[in-house]
């Protein structure tokens, strides 16, 4: 089940954010991703997004940056109970012998009890996903991840980890921009009651943000163009995004988006760039994406 919801982030913005409601979980809609940053630098930005009021952390085994997230958590005086965390298992460790010291890790160098999202990274290339699913599960019943999820998983992988979970499925994380056809992965979560949350969701800034469609959507809003491609990601139903900066001035821009709306029209005419169809994370250990 997906539906949405607003909720009031108390903070000199008075931002009002988007909850996805997303088969049990609740998922701020925008969040802040964390990948590349680390150390001190990461640190810092936590704390400054949950300052700003952010209430979103996105993080990574691979990032190798979890002791930063959590220590930037840890100083900012955020409560944990409003922070939805969340961290990804890299798909070598999703076997039984790596799979929980893997989860147990993590949640040490985050300083936490418990994530409130856990994700398969990118689907691995052995075992079955039945034998996934249970690893996923397992981490729930010991209480360690609140929810459970999966990154990178196309249209068939999807269905094939709903169908063997016995815990539901709160989150598809995958590339998603307007330079990225992705309408396919977008209605099987949406069948699902899946949360789709984007990373890259402003491809890598230019081009992007130079196409006229945006500056002029953007002049027309009183917004930039970044805040306007953030707005096209959550207002499509059951989405949100992961925007990394490093700038605490980007993470107010990017934050500040809840208080306008694009047209159906300007909606389409975004839309439309996804027919350049332009993947950034395309690796030899990808799956076979879902055909356009």
């Amino acid at each position: 089940m997906l539906s949405i919801n607003t909720a009031s982030a108390s903070h000199e913005m008075d931002i009002v954010m988007k909850t996805l409601e997303a088969n049990g979980a609740k998922i701020p809609a925008l969040g802040l991703g964390t990948w590349q940053m680390r150390d001190e630098e990461c640190t810092n930005i936590v704390k400054t997004a949950l300052e700003t009021g952010y209430r979103h952390i996105d993080t990574a085994v691979m990032y190798e940056n979890e002791t930063a997230v959590g220590q930037g958590i840890k100083v900012s005086g955020a409560p944990r109970e409003d922070i939805f965390l969340t961290t990804k298992v890299w798909p070598t460790d999703i076997t039984e012998d790596s799979f929980i010291k893997t989860v147990a890790g993590s949640l040490e160098r985050l300083g936490t009890d418990y994530v409130d999202l856990l994700l398969i990274h990118w689907p691995p290339k052995v075992n079955a996903v039945s034998d996934w699913a249970k690893l996923l599960n397992e981490a729930a019943e010991r209480g360690w991840a609140r929810n459970i999820g999966v990154s990178n998983f196309t249209v068939p992988l999807l269905y094939e980890m709903v169908t063997a979970s016995e815990r539901p499925i709160a989150c598809n994380q995958v590339e998603n921009h307007p330079y990225l056809d992705q309408s396919k992965i977008r209605v099987a979560c949406a069948k699902h009651g899946v949360a789709l949350m984007a990373y890259c969701p402003l491809y890598q800034g230019r081009p992007l943000m130079n196409e006229p469609i945006l500056v002029e959507t953007a002049k027309a809003c009183g917004k930039t163009a970044a805040q306007v491609v953030l707005r096209w990601h959550v207002q499509h139903n059951g989405a949100g995004a992961i925007p990394k900066t490093a700038t605490p001035a980007r993470l107010a821009e990017n934050i500040d988006i809840f208080d306008f709306e694009l047209s159906g029209d300007q909606m389409e005419a975004i839309t439309e760039l996804t027919q350049k169809h332009t993947r950034i994370c395309d690796f030899e250990f990808s799956p076979d994406w879902d055909a356009v």
